[in-house]
């Protein structure tokens, strides 16, 4: 067993802080180094998650734990990892082991024409610019058009129509950057149609998520189902089917007064194509699932909610079908390991990911004893290599400054707990104590 084992996290979402947690209660006394390629911690939590649910980023609590003082594990934070960053090779030299939690990032595509055209965007894009990603302040998708398409079945679907459907003021009370809140002050969205292939029995939705969509002021929810529900389903056996079922039959029942703005379920709708004027998006073709004649959803801009796939990391295995890099239990190589979504593929809920770290760690503590020492043991010297790639680390004190900065920004803004800096270069400047060029 090393004297001071050395283990990177590469990834500070709730798979690879989770993972932290694991190393820094182990009976091993290890150090850690929690690197992600933004400045901001906790991944998904703060990137993926809807600005108006705010309870289920509450969850931030316990990811920060691993950083309380005292710790052995360490953010270094605005560091990224292989093509155009420091080289994973390099990195290796400075630890015992590296835990890879990179997630599934990339949006999966739905193979119908047309899907290249502007205004149609994966959902991980998506909601990536209205949480605030730095990476996608630029996305400006078109909200100028009545009507919104989104594909899928699942509760990122279920939040798309959400947000696009609440109103700005309600929207101004969330995190949501000024920029984005702008956009949804002007937009002209009165109709969101979200389709899905399968029957109402068969949606992912969670009845929390689906009752969320009934409870929004000044929307009306419409179910066209071809008159299924009413002819009555079988009842399904999972008691979360039962309650999506019940509510999606009152409303195809009753749907209710007239409002501002709808957002209209289809079901037993497959996509067909995308149509176009003035090279963008000007709706969608679909047709009933199984075959059917076509219909056309009138649209400026569409959104495929319908999976995720990880991206290959260089020098490990990956397995292009899965999305994921092949393991068993976390284990990939002696030194190499892997949690979270690019472990087991983009399924379960936040909490999933602590049994699944948990899991690789006890993995990586097993094989310890066999792994050779690192050429640069020591911890300064991550720091020294990475200022030799040109690039300057944030700290977990650099990321509590841009934390507060944001608490500042929405007090400012009125009844918000925070408004998020989008903007990378100036979420590095507050990082750094430094004074921001207000965004666009």
């Amino acid at each position: 067993m090393p004297a001071h084992p050395r283990v990177a996290v590469i990834g500070a979402g709730p798979s690879g802080l989770y993972a932290a947690a694991a190393l820094a209660t182990s009976d091993v006394p290890v150090d850690v180094d929690v690197l992600d390629r933004l400045p901001a911690p906790y991944g998904l939590v703060r990137y993926g998650v809807a600005p108006d649910h705010v309870k289920m980023k509450s969850v931030i609590r316990v990811l920060r734990k691993p950083f309380a003082d005292g710790s052995r594990v360490r953010f270094l934070g605005n560091v990224r990892v292989g093509e155009g960053g420091v080289p994973l090779d390099v990195l290796r030299e400075h630890y015992h082991a590296i835990v890879h939690a990179s997630g599934s990032s990339v949006d999966r595509g739905l193979g119908i024409p047309g899907e290249e055209l502007p205004g149609s965007h994966g959902s991980g894009a998506f909601v990536s610019w209205y949480c605030g990603h730095p990476d996608f302040v630029d996305l400006d998708p078109a909200l100028d058009h009545p009507g919104v398409v989104v594909v899928g079945a699942g509760n990122v679907a279920l939040d798309v129509a959400r947000v696009l459907a609440r109103g700005h003021v309600e929207m101004a009370a969330t995190d949501v950057p000024d920029r984005v809140l702008e956009a949804l002050r002007g937009s002209g969205v009165t109709d969101v149609h979200v389709v899905v292939r399968r029957g109402p029995e068969h949606v992912k939705f969670t009845p929390a998520e689906l009752r969320q969509i009934g409870d929004l002021a000044g929307v009306q929810v419409l179910v066209h189902d071809d008159g299924v529900l009413a002819a009555g389903v079988p009842e399904p056996e999972e008691r979360r089917q039962k309650q999506n079922i019940a509510m999606l039959t009152q409303w195809a029942a009753d749907p209710g007064e007239p409002a501002p703005r709808r957002i209209h379920l289809h079901f037993h709708r497959t996509p067909v194509r995308l149509l176009s004027e003035g090279g963008r998006v000007a709706g969608m073709v679909v047709e009933r699932t199984g075959g059917g004649p076509e219909e056309i959803l009138d649209a400026g801009l569409v959104v495929r909610a319908i999976g995720y796939a990880g991206e290959p990391i260089p020098g490990l295995p990956y397995d292009e079908a899965a999305g994921i890099v092949p393991n068993e239990g976390g284990r990939v190589a002696p030194g190499s390991y892997v949690t979270g979504w690019i472990k087991r593929g983009p399924t379960g809920v936040i909490g999933t990911n602590k049994g699944d770290a948990v899991e690789t760690v006890a993995a990586l503590l097993d094989d310890l004893h066999t792994l050779p020492d690192p050429l640069h043991p020591e911890p300064e010297s991550v720091v020294e290599v990475l200022e030799a790639y040109g690039i300057e680390p944030v700290t977990w004190t650099d990321w509590e400054r841009l934390d507060a900065e944001e608490v500042r920004l929405g007090a400012a803004r009125g009844d918000a707990e925070r408004v998020k800096v989008a903007e990378l270069a100036e979420m590095l400047a507050a990082a750094r104590g430094r004074s921001r060029t207000p965004s666009r």
